[in-house]
């Protein structure tokens, strides 16, 4: 039996309109990246899961003397949302545009909001019409929302320094990652991506990986002898074709009487494991 916080969700059922999504997602990403500082682990492109959809969060307007902007994927209205801090508004509704039409609006919308944006259109990348089923992007929404909720509670219980829980543009994951403190010895410590030892916790809505349906996982960088070992929860498995990593298939949760505990329970162990093998 499906838990409502944790709705079943078959990738094939939805791939098409998960595809259009995930093009939208990268639009956001893309303006996002151009605009915002550098921060460490490449935070400055990433989406994060807010009330109503997926935002850049506030994002700084050039010359605008410390304005910023924000964009929405609101997947409760089924809309792009644009405001500033000013309270300008702009909005389209989702009919499943290309990515290239999406990103054409959105930006001639920020020129006309003041906010001018150095892009070429062959970022969008994508001119085929796509699929927009509401039905999906809700079930889809309503889980990701619960995941997330779980991953920051995980998040508030470990140790050391963690980076935000955050959705990756190009993958379409939910993810966060989780710094040992330690050097990766022989890297260069400019280099944070190949110096800082870590471990990334995340989910994936399917389709990536190799993995055809939706999934959580765990990995670990670099990867410490022994950790394939390690005991995981019933359902979990680690998958070493292409990557190495723990892996919980959503349907696990989805039918556990606690899904939430249960995917708790599978990151908690997870992280133990890595945090015993790295030392």
């Amino acid at each position: 039996m499906a838990h409502s916080e944790f709705p079943v969700m078959k990738f094939a059922d939805w791939r098409p309109t998960h595809d259009t999504l995930h093009h939208y997602a990268r639009v956001l990403g893309r303006v996002r990246r151009a605009l915002t500082p550098y921060q460490r682990h490449w935070s400055h492109i990433t989406l994060r899961v807010a009330a109503d959809g997926l935002t850049t969060t506030d994002i700084p307007i050039p010359d605008g003397g410390g304005s910023t902007f924000e964009m929405l994927l609101h997947l409760r209205e089924h809309r792009l949302v644009i405001q500033t801090g000013g309270q300008e508004w702009w909005d389209m509704p989702f009919r499943g545009q290309t990515a290239a039409e999406l990103g054409d609006a959105a930006l001639s919308a920020l020129a006309d909001l003041g906010v001018r944006v150095t892009m070429e259109r062959s970022q969008w990348a994508n001119d085929e019409p796509g699929v927009y089923d509401r039905a999906a992007v809700e079930t889809y929404f309503q889980a990701l929302s619960s995941i997330d909720e779980v991953f920051k509670q995980f998040k508030a219980e470990l140790p050391g320094e963690t980076g935000p829980v955050q959705i990756w543009p190009h993958g379409f994951d939910l993810a966060m990652l989780w710094f040992s403190g330690r050097q990766v010895p022989g890297a260069d410590p400019a280099d944070e991506e190949q110096a800082d030892e870590q471990m990334n916790f995340g989910f994936s809505p399917g389709g990536y990986g190799g993995i055809p349906d939706a999934y959580f996982y765990v990995t670990a960088y670099p990867w410490p002898d022994g950790l394939l070992e390690a005991a995981l929860p019933a359902g979990a498995y680690w998958h070493t074709a292409g990557w190495r990593g723990a892996v919980l298939p959503y349907e696990e949760s989805v039918t556990a009487e606690k899904p939430a505990a249960e995917l708790l329970g599978f990151l908690q162990v997870a992280h133990a494991a890595g945090a015993r093998y790295m030392k």
